[in-house]
């Protein structure tokens, strides 16, 4: 990606989660002085890992994955050197209680229907409820308008799916995925989560896992900043910006440093105490305050054996809903014992539970699906709750987000929650940090930059649905 010299222009990027990153690795890349303002002492933001102080180990703050479909996370992770810390899987695994398993993998089928025999083979679903799926795929195969009114749940419900088809499949995809309850998400990104990931090619959903811990992937950026003459600052917590026309400031640690332009890029329930303090700041303040968010948990587990030989496990029918073997996915297969870090998407109804009462819960309901956890030894345990992990894709969430063009000409707005057009997802945080890097270089007077990378082109069938 070729772009014309920034002549040097001194950028501030305030966050180093991952839209702060893109964002700043685009610029650098492309002549402008980055400078990177991170309040916590590591990079990554919500998807990053820290030694945790009651296990002494390195655990990640939630197991992260993405998916073939995200060609921005994708680019990111080749541009900062570490597309080799990924390792991809063609399949997914759901698990009943008792162990039994169905994989759903695509099959040599076009698009869209390279999922059915896996579908049809699945012991998890009656035949009832495959038919349902298959009607509402076959209207998910084109592109569905967003319905302010109406929620995914009672679109699904307008199209016939039955209980266990709601329960066993849609439910533990898209809560996954967008971390929020099916009552809750609306009618477009239900839509496009399938759309893009089951539907369009074999090569979408294609789902890929970190092999190394998150702090360790992302330090990378830091990296790449650093080497193309940028700075970055751990521990730094802005306390303001001021939006001068001529020349932004930013206060950070009791010193004030005067930039170019000044790239914020932080969730939407702290930017607003971050905007200068002006009238034209109130639209979108207001705007951020009507964004709710939903919370994340995830239960980190040593056992003194090996509990299983699957890498990950979709859990059916019980409160924990992912199992990833970490032991497995950070190359510690000659090691003894299993870690599992076992995720819970939406998970309010564990936000007031202590962290002794999650473990008895997570292991007891990980024995149902892993008869050896009864006998094992649990060595060690954490519990992290993001009680903010991500903001809630309600019906009409669309009209909330904001553009990366704030009021002030040398001041651009990033995180996944502006106006991508993705949900809450590391894709849409690239997403996010990738279009504000544009908006910025062209007020540089950079001509057509070009950062953002598109979506993967349908495959098969779904070459002719528009």
């Amino acid at each position: 990606m070729t772009l014309a010299s920034a002549s040097g222009a001194r950028v501030a990027v305030i966050g180093g989660g991952l839209a702060g990153l893109a964002a700043g690795c685009a610029l650098a890349g492309s002549g402008f002085r980055v400078t990177l303002h991170e309040r916590r002492p590591y990079l990554g933001g919500r998807a990053s890992s820290y030694q945790h102080p009651g296990t002494n180990e390195v655990v990640d703050n939630c197991q992260h994955v993405l998916l073939g479909c995200c060609t921005n996370l994708v680019e990111f992770y080749r541009r900062t050197g570490v597309a080799d810390k990924i390792r991809w899987f063609d399949g997914l695994i759901f698990l009943e209680p008792g162990g039994r398993e169905s994989v759903i993998r695509p099959s040599f089928l076009p698009a869209p229907l390279h999922h059915a025999p896996a579908f049809l083979r699945a012991p998890c679903l009656h035949l009832s409820d495959k038919l349902a799926i298959a009607r509402a795929m076959t209207a998910l195969a084109r592109p569905v308008a967003e319905e302010e009114n109406s929620s995914f749940l009672q679109w699904l419900q307008r199209h016939g799916q039955t209980p266990r088809a709601i329960e066993r499949f849609w439910k533990v995809v898209l809560v996954s995925a967008l971390n929020e309850d099916l009552d809750r998400v609306s009618v477009y990104y239900g839509a496009q989560v399938f759309r893009e990931s089951f539907l369009k090619s074999r090569a979408a959903g294609l789902m890929g896992v970190p092999t190394v811990p998150l702090a360790e992937l992302y330090a990378a950026a830091g990296n790449y900043i650093r080497e193309r003459g940028g700075e970055v600052r751990l521990r730094s917590a802005v306390e303001s910006v001021a939006g001068h026309d001529d020349r932004p400031v930013v206060a950070a640690g009791g010193q004030e440093f005067v930039y170019d332009y000044v790239l914020l890029s932080v969730p939407f329930n702290t930017v607003a105490g971050l905007l200068p303090p002006t009238p034209d700041a109130l639209p979108l303040r207001q705007a951020a305050a009507q964004f709710e968010s939903s919370p994340i948990t995830g239960v980190h587990l040593w056992f003194d054996r090996r509990i299983t030989e699957l890498p990950h496990a979709v859990l059916l029918d019980r409160t924990i809903q992912w199992m990833f073997h970490k032991s497995d996915l950070l190359g510690r297969q000659g090691a003894p014992g299993s870690y599992v870090e076992l995720v819970v998407s939406a998970s309010r109804s564990l936000v007031e539970k202590s962290r002794p009462q999650i473990v008895e819960l997570a292991v007891e309901e990980l024995g149902e699906f892993f008869p050896l956890v009864r006998s094992a030894a649990l060595l060690k345990s954490a519990v992290i709750k993001e009680v903010h992990a991500t903001w809630s894709p309600r019906p009409g969430c669309d009209r909330l987000r904001p553009q990366p063009l704030t009021p002030w000409p040398r001041v651009f707005l990033s995180g996944d929650w502006i106006a991508t057009g993705w949900p809450a997802t590391m894709e849409g945080a690239v997403r996010a940090g990738y279009m504000a890097a544009e908006a910025l270089a062209r007020a540089a007077g950079v001509r057509r930059p070009q950062f953002v990378v598109p979506d993967l082109r349908p495959a098969g069938l779904m070459r002719f649905t528009g």
